[in-house]
C-alpha cells in the first residue's frame, strides 16, 4: 500500500486594484496608467477583477528603494 501526502495549496493575500493604490499611495487611475507604461507591480485578472499578490507588492517595492540606493 502506498501512501501518498497532498500538499493544501498555497493561498495568497490579495490585494484590489484600489487596494493596492492606497499602499502605493496612487489614485486608482494613476495605478492604471503606471500598469499601461509597464510600471508596476504584476497583477492579474482573477474572476474577472484586477488583483495584485501582495507580497509581489512587497517586492516590487523594495527593488523600487533598492534601485535609488
Amino acid at each position: 500500500m502506498t501512501t501518498t501526502t497532498s500538499q493544501a495549496p498555497r493561498l495568497r493575500r490579495l490585494l484590489t486594484l484600489e487596494e493596492t493604490a492606497d499602499a502605493l499611495r496612487r489614485t486608482p487611475s494613476q495605478l492604471r496608467w503606471l500598469m499601461h507604461t509597464g510600471n508596476c507591480p504584476a497583477s492579474a485578472l482573477v474572476g474577472g477583477r484586477r488583483m495584485f499578490d501582495a507580497e509581489s507588492v512587497a517586492a516590487w517595492l523594495d527593488e523600487q528603494f533598492a534601485q535609488v540606493s
